[in-house]
Order: C-alpha cells, then structure tokens, then sequence
C-alpha cells in the first residue's frame, strides 16, 4: 500500500512539474531593454525624444508624457495640439490623458488654448484629487499650474477649416486622413514598468463640445503594470462603446499576446458597429515582457515601434485589406 501511495504521489508530482515546465516554456521571453510604441507615422519622432528622455535619467512618464509633446507642439500636424483641425464652429478643442505605473492618472477633455494638453493631464494626475477636468475648468487649472494661453489655430488650418465650411462639407473625411491621427504612446522601461499617453484635436468639424475616446481611461488608453498597456485611434465613438484599450489589456491579462488582443477587440467593434466598415479603428498594445501589437479595422494604419536601439515605423495588418 506505501509503495503504491508512494508511486501515486510521484506521478502526481511529475505531472505538476511537467505542467510548470509546459506554462514556462509558454511564458514570452521578456525583451531587454526599453520599449516605446507610439501610432502613425509621426510616432517615430514622438519616440525618438521618449528614448532620450529615458537614456537620459527620466521615467517611463517622463518618457511618455514629453514623447507626444513634440507632436502636440508641431503646428503642422493637423489633428494634435497646436494647429490641430477645428470643431464645426471653428474652435480647436483638445483631449488628452495619461497614465502611470501605479493606476494613477489623469485626463483633460475640451481643452482650449492650451497646446499640450497631455501635459495638463499629468498635473490633474499629480496636483488634485481628480482624473478628469473638461472645459473652462480645466482651462483655469492649466492658467494656474503655470501653462500659457495661446491660439491654437493656424493660418493654414484656418484657410483648410473655412473651405470646408463653404462646401458645408461636414461629413467625415477620408479614411486614415486629418481625424484619425491621434497620437497614442505606450512604453516600458529597463526595470519593466509601464506607463501610457493619449492626445488628440479630435474629429475635424465635431460638434462643438465633442469628445471622443482619446481621454478616457479604458477607452483611448490604458495601462496595468502587472499585465501591460494599449492605446486607440480612430472613430472614438466605437472605441468608447467597446471600452477598447481596457478590452485589450483584459485579453492579455487572460493570456492573449498584445497581437491577439488587439485583433480580437477590433473585430469585436466590427461586430458591434453597425456602419464599421465607414470608419478606422487602430490599436496598439504593449505587454509586460515587451512583446508588441497592432491591428486596425482599415488598411493603411501605421506605428512606430522603438525596440533594441531601432526606431523605425510599420504598417499594421488590418481587417479589410482594399
């Protein structure tokens, strides 16, 4: 009877560690290094100034807060920050959030007159006991913490906004043009820990006092630092619905690798949204061990990933190919 309890026990334990060698062979090896994954093509420079910012001493926040300043302060991106595409009354309103390594963050939506909103999102994050301001309140916040009032559009945005307006064209433009270019970062450091940033002008000719997913947590960003991070552009009225980068982060939580996860939400939104074949919808998604996705309903969404000393910019596979 021993002997036989003793053989039970055995083959009992050696099917455990077949098990754990089985899950540990599962297991991603983790990437060395840091890792910064940012949408579209203007998502090269963002990155390139994230590493710096990281070689040079700074936080993964750091990295991921002053990586989309340089869109958001580049006038010739018609869809971030200064000279981003106005509202259907001509007003350029901005959104934004961001997100640290411990669950904390913050988010600025309807935002005038203040170029980097991400950065405003850090200072609610940082300075108040909220996540979100909108509006005139977050105007006066931003006034207070230091930041300047200045005018948002251009001249060249203005010219754009009131031929548009003449053909009283309010429809969405083409697809992967002028409001689908968020610019959406997530990024892992040399110790592993994640952090994540969203800011956006918007759809061009919303209605005044829109907002999309681009400053809502769970919806335009989000980040778990025992799982890992994702971030959204597109049509934010789909990604709002689907709670979209909560959605992906979920996924790899539950084993999903940060491709899988993000094709699964997208065809969940296709799913869902009735008119989806009208619009783009594009994620991005980072896990804990450094491995990337990127999946979008529409050809020609574009990332940029910065990985093992190269920064270089790719094209994501997507649900419709034409």
């Amino acid at each position: 009877m021993n002997s036989r309890r003793r053989f039970l026990t055995l083959s009992a334990l050696g099917s455990l560690t077949s098990l754990g060698s089985l899950k540990a062979l599962a297991q991603p090896k983790p990437v060395k290094g840091p890792v910064i994954l940012s949408t579209w093509n203007p998502g090269i420079r963002a990155n390139a100034r994230a590493y710096e910012v990281l070689q040079n001493g700074g936080s993964v926040l750091d990295c991921v807060e002053k990586g989309v300043n340089v869109i958001e302060n580049d006038p010739n991106n018609r869809t971030v920050g200064i000279g981003g595409f106005p509202d259907v009354e001509g007003n350029v309103t901005l959104d934004a959030c961001i997100m640290d390594q411990h669950q904390h963050c913050g988010s600025v939506a309807f935002l005038q007159h203040i170029k980097n909103p991400v950065s405003v999102a850090r200072k609610v994050m940082e300075n108040t006991k909220h996540v979100m301001l909108v509006g005139e309140g977050a105007l006066n916040f931003a006034l207070e913490q230091g930041f300047k009032k200045e005018m948002l559009l251009t001249e060249k945005t203005l010219a754009a906004w009131k031929k548009r307006k003449a053909e009283l064209d309010t429809k969405l433009p083409e697809i992967n043009v002028e409001n689908h270019d968020t610019i959406g970062m997530v990024a892992r450091d040399t110790d592993g820990n994640l952090s994540g940033s969203c800011t956006t002008s918007g759809a061009g000719m919303k209605l005044h006092g829109r907002v999309g997913d681009s400053p809502i947590i769970g919806a335009g960003l989000y980040v778990d630092n025992d799982v890992g991070a994702a971030a959204a552009t597109g049509w934010g009225e789909a990604v709002i619905e689907n709670a979209g980068s909560a959605m992906v982060v979920e996924l790899m939580r539950h084993g999903r690798s940060p491709q899988e996860a993000c094709e699964e939400i997208v065809n969940r939104i296709a799913n869902k949204f009735e008119d989806w074949k009208s619009i783009q919808v594009g994620f991005i998604a980072l896990n804990k061990a450094g491995q990337t996705g990127a999946f979008a309903i529409q050809k020609g969404f574009t990332y940029a990933l910065h990985k093992n000393g190269e920064n270089v910019g790719h094209p994501s596979d997507s649900l419709l190919k034409t």
